[in-house]
């Protein structure tokens, strides 16, 4: 079988190690003389050194979650830290998340979790600095930001598809491009470059469709922040517990959709569950509801 089929194979194979197949990838890095091809896939085998770096699909807005604890032996767990508590200047580094990490402990923190999230805790002197500026009356013990795994494993499936596109363009050209002799030039470079940066470091699309307490980085700081911003305004409001959770989780469900055909049925729903509770958070979601419209496909 030729390199180039056999990479196909494994970028298909869902089974195949990810860390296999970008091998495969390094090899043919070399065959085609592409520095650019092999800098990728070293990157991404052993980690990017620098944040500046990090390919589209690597930088993603998620949620944020802590541990509160307040007068009189109250706390709350677990509970959605909204991004309007912390100074501008710091949003993007706390609500980012910025994975730089080898490609095989990504594929790790999929195995590994359980939930359907994985965490990454915030600095404990950010915590300890912004603690008290979140929650009247609370004080925030443990912060973290919330990856849901789905997001991850569209990780590993973009750069699956990126190599697929790739190999499958480059056969188009010199079907026996991967075992060719090294320093032999199968495919003129000027052509391997215009693939490579087609197919690899081309424009992405949306890996978090569905996903929990996440949108991919294409998704507006605006419109995440507004909705952080209705969720706290949620959560300060005097509604039962039971009503409270279910409103909550339409603007949940929404602030995850955003950009898929998705959001209208879970902008639907928000307006029904809203309309059953009108006189108690009508008044607070107001002034969100000609944005929340806005939005609307």
């Amino acid at each position: 079988m030729s390199l180039l089929r056999d990479i196909q194979g494994s970028a298909v194979d869902a089974n195949e190690p990810i860390g296999t197949l970008l091998r495969k990838c390094k090899i043919l890095a070399v065959r085609l003389g592409s520095s650019e091809l092999k800098s990728w896939v070293e990157c991404e085998l052993n980690g990017y050194s620098e944040r500046d770096d990090l390919p589209e699909y690597r930088i993603m807005s998620v949620g944020c979650k802590g541990h509160f604890s307040g007068g009189f032996g109250s706390s709350m767990s677990n509970a959605e830290i909204p991004s309007r508590c912390i100074p501008k200047d710091f949003r993007e580094g706390l609500f980012t998340s910025y994975l730089a990490q080898p490609i095989s402990s990504i594929e790790s923190l999929i195995k590994d979790s359980d939930g359907g999230t994985v965490q990454e805790p915030w600095p404990a002197d950010v915590t300890a600095h912004f603690g008290m500026k979140m929650y009247q009356g609370y004080n925030c013990m443990q912060a973290w930001k919330v990856i849901p795994v789905n997001a991850l494993v569209g990780i590993l499936d973009m750069i699956r598809n990126k190599v697929l596109n790739f190999v499958l363009e480059i056969e188009s050209e010199d079907p026996q491009a991967g075992d060719a002799p090294i320093n032999s030039q199968p495919v003129a470079e000027e052509k391997v470059q215009q693939v490579f940066h087609t197919y690899i470091t081309g424009n992405v699309q949306n890996v978090a469709t569905g996903s929990t307490n996440v949108s991919q980085h294409a998704v507006s700081n605006e419109q995440n922040e507004m909705f952080n911003e209705l969720l706290h305004a949620l959560i300060t409001t005097q509604g039962t517990k039971e009503s409270k959770e279910q409103i909550m989780g339409t603007v949940e469900e929404m602030r995850d959709t955003q950009g898929t055909a998705s959001f209208k049925e879970n902008y639907n729903r928000f307006m029904s569950v809203l309309a059953d509770h009108f006189q108690v958070y009508g008044p607070v979601v107001a002034p969100f509801l000609p944005a929340l419209a806005a939005i609307v496909p």
